[in-house]
């Protein structure tokens, strides 16, 4: 009998590493403090209205994707689905027509071509960067290499192609567009500024380029970004039948408070049922924590090796968000509106803190509102740690403040009044840390700069034999792609060291 393995977390990383492991024949217990699965990838419902909580779009649909793989190897459908295209419509200050990031690479060329003159040779070197990355990764690589088997993996994934990115391991965005004379361009640096800020967490002056390239490039076919029919809660409801199939078990509302340790053995976990107040340990051979970095340190205290905890305190603030979510009549949404927009409506402000909105519009019969109705998502990178401050009258204030600053914004685009607004409420970083758990209510992983990204970011193993991390605090980063990449190396390392 292969071991038992308990998964802290039941995001799409860990539902996926959980299926996976008992398809693999192993036993498996997944835990969760949320009422229901999916994590940042859940929905909640309001009025007939089913809102994502956090993401709204997938990759790796396609033939051959990450999500299309794990689900052909767990035998079960994947979810119905449409093409987002454009993947994204992007409205720069005072401007009224869109640059749209179509699906078609014809189109997208034509597009960039015309916005953006002068820049070809920006893109034709992104181009080639990702497909070179892309074949990589493809390869099944792990990144970081941890040991030696490991490092065979990362070595078995080099060809001569992959060799051309080795001259840009080390450049951001910000150092090529200086190199391509570009750097002042300011419509396409702010575009490329918003894009980045959506997948990298930071902006072209911190962005490493290989991470871009692939960043940047995945929204064309054969590749594309999907919406799913019903909604995020879909991709979650998938694995969690996956997982029950296979004779894995999910407990919600538990939260695993430590991971328990003996000298440098991980011995089990220590869990609080959250509707009876019982605690208890759960032994375990293998834990796998779909966590963020800082949630690791917190689980492991004491136990974590002192420069690993050292390098989590070390990185930069992470984000948190803003996010409103309105239920209106499908009168307020612009004939042609497409699914996701992106805003910025002021050169001089930050991205972020509702002077740019990433905003996805549900369509009709997608599943997301009633015959007649839609819904509007608009969210907005802000500083987590300011909610943290101050007074709960302080917290109320700065929250109705941001409703609405993001109500006026908008009411630009879309005709946003009390009699077209049926339903309305905001979550900020507090919402999340309360509902996902995660330090802070953070969002969207580690910041891809040079010194966190890929061959140089936290590793699937941790210090701790039989500890593993998934999630977006790992290779190849955030998104429902992301993370289930990160738990598919996570199982194929189990797997390795039961045969050994």
């Amino acid at each position: 009998m292969k071991s038992q393995v308990v998964v802290i977390g039941a995001g799409i990383g860990g539902l996926t590493a959980g299926a996976l492991l008992a398809r693999r024949g192993y036993q498996v217990l997944v835990l969760d403090q949320a009422t229901v699965p999916g994590g940042c990838a859940s929905t909640f419902r309001r009025r007939g209205f089913t809102f994502d909580v956090g993401a709204t779009q997938v990759a790796g649909l396609e033939t051959g994707g990450i999500h299309q793989r794990i689900f052909e190897e767990l035998a079960i459908d994947l979810p119905e689905a449409t093409n987002c295209d454009p993947a994204c419509a992007v409205f720069l200050p005072g401007e009224t027509a869109p640059i749209s990031v179509w699906r078609n690479p014809e189109k997208w060329i034509a597009e960039r071509q015309r916005q953006f003159p002068g820049s070809e040779p920006l893109w034709q070197l992104m181009g080639m960067l990702f497909a070179a990355s892309w074949q990589f990764q493809s390869r099944d690589p792990v990144l970081p290499p941890r040991n030696w088997w490991d490092l065979w993996q990362l070595a078995s994934a080099v060809r001569l192609d992959t060799l051309i990115t080795a001259p840009f391991t080390l450049m951001t965005v910000g150092d090529v567009l200086r190199g391509l004379g570009l750097y002042n361009h300011q419509r396409l640096k702010t575009f490329l500024d918003l894009q980045l800020k959506l997948y990298s967490q930071v902006d072209v002056d911190e962005t490493a380029l290989l991470y871009a390239a692939t960043a940047l490039g995945v929204s064309q076919e054969p590749q594309g970004l999907f919406h799913l029919k019903g909604s995020m809660q879909v991709l979650s409801d998938r694995l969690v039948e996956a997982l029950a199939k296979y004779g894995g078990k999910l407990l919600m509302r538990h939260k695993v408070e430590q991971v328990e340790t003996s000298g440098h053995n991980i011995t089990g976990v220590r869990i609080r049922n959250q509707k009876t107040g019982e605690v208890w340990t759960q032994p375990a051979e293998e834990v796998v924590a779909n966590v963020t970095v800082q949630n690791l340190v917190q689980l492991l205290g004491d136990a974590l090796p002192k420069n690993y905890r050292h390098r989590v305190e070390q990185l930069p603030a992470a984000s948190g968000a803003f996010v409103i979510y309105l239920g209106v009549e499908e009168t307020a949404i612009p004939d042609g509106c497409p699914p996701h927009l992106q805003f910025l409506y002021d050169y001089s402000g930050p991205i972020g803190e509702n002077n740019s909105l990433f905003v996805s519009v549900s369509q009709p019969g997608d599943g997301r509102a009633p015959l007649g109705k839609a819904t509007i998502i608009a969210s907005s990178f802000t500083n987590a740690s300011r909610w943290w401050q101050g007074s709960q009258e302080d917290y109320h204030r700065l929250k109705e403040q941001y409703t609405k600053e993001a109500i006026a914004r908008l009411s630009q685009y879309f005709d946003l009044k009390p009699e077209t607004i049926i339903h309305q409420e905001a979550a900020t970083p507090r919402t999340f840390a309360y509902y996902t758990g995660r330090d802070q209510g953070i969002v969207g992983g580690i910041g891809q700069r040079i010194p966190t990204f890929g061959p140089f970011g936290f590793a699937t193993r941790t210090p701790l034999k039989h500890l593993w991390l998934v999630g977006d605090s790992t290779h190849p980063g955030e998104g429902t792609a992301g993370v289930s990449y990160s738990a598919f190396t996570t199982v194929r390392q189990i797997e390795v060291m039961s045969n050994e």
